[in-house]
């Protein structure tokens, strides 16, 4: 079913995902294998986004005129068996601008999902990290199952607009057989389609190759920028190459201490409190709020809204009509960032006057789909890289009991939320842990920042994370504002420190609020 908005499988369209045994067991890769560290890369310059990535036009250059270089890694399918076979990891560029003596080594991104193309991602921020890049090459990659990287590939584009309307919030025992009966399809399709990959889209798969990556690119540590579930990916790293890790920092931090349940019920309360937020401030203007004259009527509108779209739906991109579901993916898809609120009072307004194409706009952009309708694979290796990861497999009755805690903490996304956990009933693969082990002792200081109106990943996670990590490691920083991280939303006290650390190395006060 449609992911929620989420950074662990079974919290939001994009959910997230190391049993120290099995780690234990898999050894270094340094001493396994000596000839993929040696690779050496042919950099070009990048061609368009393959429709897995998204689709659109080849990245634009940056000011001054600096091109986006594309290249492809070779890195193991199973990295117990180094000497195996192989897969292709694709990865993007930008050369640091700074003189001669002045660049630090390359500063790897990753922007979550898990499921998104740091390939695309990064180009579109390109500029935000203008003052990172005169130290660092700036470098992201499609990880192991997304995009170019041996993308996982489950229904078409035509079976996913039918998966992506479908009443995700059943209401009786005939609405959840169907909605277990179309999981059930669309993980079979994952398996049919990408069989020999689903397994090895872990995680702990991932951070392996961010290592072999470190040592393909010349770098003797791992300079990395986290956002979303790649905090959880930097924790990762982070716990099995602890001695590799150089400046890092962790932006939208998913707690790491969270069971799959656990996560999704925190995305319920953060996306309730991003909802009361924007009702807030809506009703704060001057002028008055088109979509409700109180906090209270705001909410109460869009809750009677949805339950009269769970009935009929309304016109939405034709020939597609917007349902609850689709409705639901729009507006949790606005409240990522404060920036999309004037989109989501336009979309209500409208909506309320049978008019939905904004919402589903929204809820599109959520699914990964483009205006020519094709998909990435976005959600595809969301499920995968989350199924791989988490070890619960919830039943309906699981749901079902677990339902007035998800209604209590959200009224409006917890039975959404609640449902998204059966993504993993029938995965052809078994989930790896609990939750992701990130204890990193020996590891210098990683900047964690936790933002007290995120959404997806809740403030709190950022405390779990830096606890984690342990004491002289996770250094936490608060930021007092609204949407999914932090350093994006461009307050001066959040960049400094950020980039403070990352280009001088020096580390911002534990407890450093910004507001």
């Amino acid at each position: 079913m449609p992911s929620p908005p989420q950074p662990r499988a079974g919290a939001l369209a994009a959910a997230t995902l190391l049993l120290t045994v099995t780690l234990a067991a898999c050894g270094d890769s340094d001493a396994k294998d000596e000839d993929l560290p040696a690779q050496k890369l042919s950099w070009k310059d990048c061609p368009a986004p393959a429709a897995s990535e998204g689709g659109g036009e080849a990245p634009s250059p940056l000011p001054g005129g600096a091109e986006w270089q594309c290249a492809t890694m070779k890195a193991p399918l199973d990295w117990s068996k180094p000497k195996g076979d192989t897969i292709d990891i694709a990865l993007i560029k930008a050369a640091a601008s700074g003189g001669k003596g002045e660049r630090i080594g390359s500063l790897v991104f990753n922007f979550g999902g898990p499921g998104g193309s740091g390939v695309t991602t990064l180009p579109a921020f390109g500029t935000e990290y203008a003052k990172l890049r005169t130290r660092y090459d700036l470098v992201s990659f499609d990880p192991r199952g997304v995009g170019r990287s041996a993308g996982v590939a489950c229904e078409d584009d035509e079976q996913l607009d039918t998966y992506f309307q479908q009443d995700s919030t059943p209401d009786d025992d005939a609405e959840k057989k169907k909605l277990v009966a179309n999981v059930k399809a669309f993980n079979k399709a994952c398996e049919q389609n990408s069989g020999k990959t689903l397994p090895h889209v872990r995680t702990t798969d991932a951070a392996r190759d961010m290592d072999l990556m470190r040592q393909v690119l010349g770098d003797d540590k791992l300079h990395y920028f986290g956002i979303s579930y790649g905090t959880e990916l930097g924790g990762v790293y982070a716990h099995l190459f602890p001695a590799r890790v150089g400046r890092a920092v962790f932006d939208g931090v998913v707690d790491p201490t969270q069971n799959a349940e656990e996560s999704s019920l925190g995305q319920a309360k953060g996306f309730q409190l991003a909802l009361d937020n924007f009702a807030k401030d809506c009703t704060s203007k001057v002028a008055d709020c088109p979509v409700g004259d109180t906090e209270r009527d705001v909410k109460d509108k869009i809750a009677t809204f949805l339950k009269d779209l769970d009935a009929k739906p309304i016109p939405g991109l034709p020939p597609r009509e917007l349902t609850q579901t689709a409705a639901t993916t729009g507006i949790a898809q606005s409240l990522y960032s404060k920036d999309f609120w004037p989109y989501l009072t336009q979309g209500l307004e409208e909506a309320y006057d049978g008019d939905g194409r904004i919402l589903m706009s929204l809820a599109d952009s959520m699914n990964g789909r483009n205006e020519d309708g094709e998909y990435s694979n976005l959600q595809a290796a969301n499920v995968a890289i989350n199924c791989a990861d988490d070890k619960a497999r919830y039943s309906t009755r699981d749901v079902e009991d677990r339902l007035p805690a998800f209604r209590k903490a959200s009224p409006l996304f917890g039975d959404y939320l609640a449902w998204g956990m059966v993504s993993c009933t029938d995965w052809a693969v078994p989930g790896q842990a609990d939750h992701p082990d990130v204890t990193a002792k020996g590891a210098p200081p990683i900047v964690v920042i936790g933002n007290t109106g995120d959404p997806a990943t809740p403030y709190e996670g950022a405390r779990a994370m830096a606890r984690a990590l342990g004491e002289g490691v996770g250094v936490e920083l608060t930021y007092k504002g609204q949407g999914h991280g932090a350093y994006d939303s461009e307050n001066r006290c959040v960049r400094d420190a950020v980039d403070g650390y990352l280009l001088d190395g020096k580390v911002p006060g534990a407890g450093t609020v910004c507001s």
